[in-house]
């Protein structure tokens, strides 16, 4: 059913790889000062970071990962050149339960629309579903973020839930969505591919 062979971090254009502390937080930054990717990537207030500032945040989620142990957090390269484009991550793991929720985003506004995030999802399921042997993952969304409602409907998501009015943006009250998949919906649709 699923093959050990399978590349589980190099996609056709992109790898996942781990955080570099010297060469990404310049490059992050940058991406904290572009208000949409920031407003389709974090449902938190959103502010600019100096590259130490991201620094202490990398700091911080690899503390995450040694200690709670219910992250992976993985940056997006760009085959060609090794280039940061983004980030992905599989968090919140619950492993009683095997459910954990994935997120993903491309910074760089030259770097999207080009089928990169498809490329990174497939790896990102891959992983969640046939290295940590999660059940379910889910991914929650704005409703603004058409981008990645599309993205996940074409791999197969079903909208869970609605939360009304769940995100304010600009002055607009916006539906929160929450989308899940089932590792058995993934397998299917990988065997349907083959």
């Amino acid at each position: 059913m699923l093959n050990i062979q399978t590349q589980l971090f190099e996609g056709q254009d992109v790898r996942l790889g781990p955080i570099d502390h010297e060469a990404h937080p310049d490059i992050e930054s940058k991406w904290t000062h572009d208000a949409e990717f920031m407003r389709l990537m974090e449902r938190k207030p959103v502010r600019p970071l100096s590259p130490a500032q991201v620094k202490k945040e990398y700091e911080s989620i690899e503390k995450r990962m040694d200690e709670e142990r219910n992250l992976f957090y993985f940056t997006i390269r760009a085959r060609e050149d090794d280039r940061l484009i983004g980030k992905a991550l599989v968090q919140w793991i619950d492993w009683t339960n095997g459910n954990g929720w994935i997120q993903l985003g491309i910074g760089a506004a030259e770097d999207r629309r080009r089928g990169l995030g498809s490329q990174v999802m497939r790896l990102l399921l891959h992983f969640a579903f046939a290295e940590t042997n999660l059940h379910r993952v889910t991914a929650m969304v704005p409703e603004y973020n058409e981008a990645a409602i599309h993205l996940l409907r074409k791999f197969g998501f079903t909208e869970e839930v609605r939360r009304r009015e769940g995100a304010d943006r600009d002055g607009r009250r916006w539906d929160t969505l929450t989308f899940g998949l089932l590792r058995s919906e993934w397998v299917e649709r990988v065997k349907s591919q083959e």
